[in-house]
């Protein structure tokens, strides 16, 4: 035990703790909670309601007679309110469940949602050494001047990584419906069983043009190159305006749009929530669910559509790089970038995400729920032929106009 912790570099150790707590706690938990005000606040526009906009403190739970009311800041500490309800709401269990599985599903849903975090390069690197001529000043010790990399496991092959574990969440909703012992969970898990296995497929063959253009799986490479070339989806700079790659832009736009249909498909958002349609299954397969383990399967419903969008946003918007950035001056240099610009781009990442959410959003409450059939028709019939073709097209017209 001795050798093995001599063995470890603390400095890298310390690092990934602080990038763990930092993307679980201050990032990915907050923009849970947030996305399902921007929901109820998007919705409201949408049907020309009001939505949450105030937020009370409960002081007659200790004996006064009014409660505050906290009015001008727009709701903002609604999640906060809906977290307590969840918290102190009576956790229900009927006696008809199987107990050890219905207590597992919740979790089953949400740690995969948090575990396909730490492969998406959040933003690029952050040179802290050039805080140490403050730190100097102030007596305080420096830092190394070892850059950090905003990911906590740079994976070569996290793309995949994502796919293997974020597939998994699909057993907490299985589990979920099975342990429950009713028909409408039952029936909500056996849909969302068919649907994740319909669209995975799609889903999966959608990335392999893309990977076919970067030649790698490293998503923090592939960040790196479209900031110096231009993005999937906007090839205006660098080699972004060779021939190649405008032929390519094509089948890369196809990718996109079966990307996210199938991403829709996966997170079990409209039009495709079929397995909690509530105007056949009551509320699918969460039915029988009360207390945090109800929101537990939101929260990593969510937290999957979080991931999702960082994920499209790597591959085909950028990542972490600044539009037109080389452009303007503001192009990535390793080793060489100012800790400004390091969180800089974290601010344009988690601002991507934003938008690709608000178009989550959108969506679900714009389009109509289709009928199950039909959801399996796009899946296998259109979808999936889709994508194969997309992959061929994409190999002819790299053999024709070969990328340097």
């Amino acid at each position: 035990m001795a050798l093995l912790l001599a063995n470890i570099d603390l400095t890298f150790l310390i690092a990934s703790l602080v990038k763990i707590v930092f993307l679980t706690f201050m990032v990915i938990l907050p923009m849970v909670a947030y996305s399902v005000y921007a929901e109820r606040r998007f919705s409201a526009v949408i049907q020309d309601r009001v939505g949450p906009n105030r937020t009370g403190i409960p002081l007659t739970l200790f004996g006064f007679k009014k409660d505050i009311q906290i009015f001008g800041i727009g709701g903002l500490v609604q999640p906060l309110a809906d977290g307590l309800k969840f918290l102190l709401k009576e956790d229900f269990t009927p006696k008809s469940v199987n107990t050890f599985y219905y207590w597992l599903a919740p979790c089953l849903t949400m740690v995969p949602a948090l575990m396909t975090c730490v492969v998406l390069p959040f933003g690029s690197e952050l040179r802290f050494s050039d805080l140490n001529g403050l730190l100097a000043w102030a007596g305080l010790p420096g830092f190394a001047e070892l850059p950090v990399q905003s990911v906590i496991a740079d994976l070569n092959v996290g793309p995949l990584y994502i796919f293997a574990v974020a597939s998994l969440g699909v057993y907490g909703i299985v589990l979920a419906g099975w342990s429950s012992n009713s028909k409408y969970p039952f029936l909500g898990s056996v849909r969302a069983s068919a649907q994740m296995i319909s669209y995975e497929l799609s889903l999966g063959l959608s990335i392999i043009p893309v990977l076919m253009v970067f030649g790698e799986l490293n998503l923090s490479k592939m960040s790196i190159f479209q900031d110096a070339n231009g993005w999937l989806l906007l090839p205006l700079w660098g080699e972004g305006l060779s021939v190649a790659r405008w032929v390519l832009w094509v089948p890369m736009l196809i990718s996109f749009c079966i990307f996210v249909v199938s991403m829709f498909a996966e997170t079990n958002r409209l039009p495709f929530d079929m397995a909690e349609c509530e105007t056949e299954l009551v509320a699918g397969y969460h039915t029988e669910y009360s207390s945090m383990k109800f929101a537990l399967f939101f929260m990593g419903e969510y937290a999957a559509m979080i991931v999702g969008s960082g994920l499209a946003v790597t591959l085909f918007l950028g990542g972490w790089s600044i539009p037109f950035g080389p452009l303007i001056g503001l192009g990535y240099e390793a080793g060489a970038t100012p800790l400004w610009l390091g969180f800089l781009h974290i601010a344009v990442f988690l601002a991507k995400i934003v938008a690709f959410i608000l178009f989550f959003i959108l969506i679900r409450w714009t389009l109509p729920r289709i009928r199950f059939d039909q959801l399996m028709k796009l899946g296998w019939m259109v979808m999936f032929e889709l994508a194969l073709a997309n992959v061929i097209l994409t190999a002819a017209l790299m053999i024709w106009f070969p990328l340097k």
